[in-house]
């Protein structure tokens, strides 16, 4: 199984009406998300919820994507 901090993490400030906070999602991972009242908490909360996602996909016996070796962003 790869380790979480493989992956890499785009983190964002949430606006007041989103409820505050950072929220922290990982591209290579479809709907793998967290959130958190610093950046830092944002990412530390990312790795448990990579790892939920892990043994999600497995329990469903789909693959687990490789990290990406480096981030694109959209234009």
């Amino acid at each position: 199984m790869m380790s979480p901090l493989s992956y890499p993490v785009l983190v964002r400030p949430l606006r007041e009406d989103e409820g505050g906070g950072y929220l922290a999602t990982v591209p290579d991972l479809p709907g793998c998300m967290s959130d958190g009242e610093t950046p830092e908490a944002a990412i530390v909360n990312v790795r448990d919820a990579i790892l939920c996602w892990f043994e999600m996909a497995e329990e469903m016996n789909r693959p687990i994507p490789p990290p990406s070796s480096e981030l694109k962003l959209a234009s």
